[in-house]
């Protein structure tokens, strides 16, 4: 784990989300650390999604506090927040990319929003983020209904990288791809992470990924966090947890 300081970057306390009148997280804790890449895991519901959402300021907990880069996200102005945000870059669940537009167009968004630099270095910066992700030249111009998955989820990652970030958001970053694909998308994870100095939070279900990119993981259970490495977490007490990461399918994963 590449972590460059004991400050955390990303830092909650006593964090409680409800949906629907469901409680969610019960007065969750966690720090995240410069320059590591922390996981979220946990069963269908229990609020991985919500959480990140929360940090990112896109949902309010009802209760605590949420500190990002050394601001509170919850007593923030709305242009306090937009200044933040430029901090940090989000990639969704499939890339979340306008359909409407090309690619080019889509990583321009965030610059476009949050800067006035001109057309011309707009369209530089594009071409630049679609090679640090991997993406062919030509893939500038095409609509996402002519990618595959795979690409997709680049195409986003270089949406997300558009801003230069200290801090990237990844929610379920692998989802809905096949093994290839998922495990060039995790090397491209770790190395970006690496070359750029990233701090890394990450929403996943997939144990290969863990094991591929993950320095710490948290899981989500009984509304609350458990945080370790994946070697410290095989031998916790928690059922779900024993079935997740020592199950046939997380011995297969973690195998060495």
């Amino acid at each position: 784990m590449a972590v460059s300081s004991d400050e955390p970057v990303i830092r909650l306390r006593g964090v409680v989300n409800r949906v629907g009148g469901r409680l969610l997280h019960d007065h969750v804790d966690l720090d995240v650390y410069r320059g590591e890449i922390l996981a979220v895991v946990g069963g269908s519901g229990t609020g991985k999604s919500v959480l990140l959402r929360s940090i990112v300021g896109l949902m309010r907990p009802a209760e605590g506090s949420i500190e990002v880069l050394g601001r509170n996200v919850m007593h923030l102005s709305e242009s306090g927040l937009r200044a933040l945000q430029m901090r940090w870059g989000v990639l969704f669940q499939d890339g979340a990319l306008f359909s409407s537009q090309t690619v080019a167009e889509n990583i321009q968004v965030p610059l476009r929003e949050y800067t006035t630099m001109s057309q011309r270095l707009m369209n530089e910066i594009a071409a630049m983020k679609l090679s640090m992700v991997g993406l062919p030249e030509d893939a500038a111009q095409k609509r996402p209904s002519e990618l595959s998955g795979g690409m997709r989820k680049r195409a986003g990652l270089a949406r997300a990288l558009a801003l230069e970030p200290e801090l990237v958001f990844l929610d379920e970053p692998t989802a809905g791809l096949d093994p290839i694909s998922a495990n060039l998308f995790d090397e491209l994870v770790r190395g970006l992470q690496e070359s750029l100095n990233l701090t890394v939070f990450m929403v996943t279900h997939d144990l290969d990924t863990l094991k591929a990119t993950a320095d710490r993981v948290a899981v989500l259970v009984n509304k609350q966090l458990k945080i370790g490495t994946v070697e410290t977490l095989r031998n916790d007490s928690d059922p779900w947890i024993q079935e997740y990461f020592s199950g046939p399918r997380g011995r297969a994963a973690l195998a060495s």
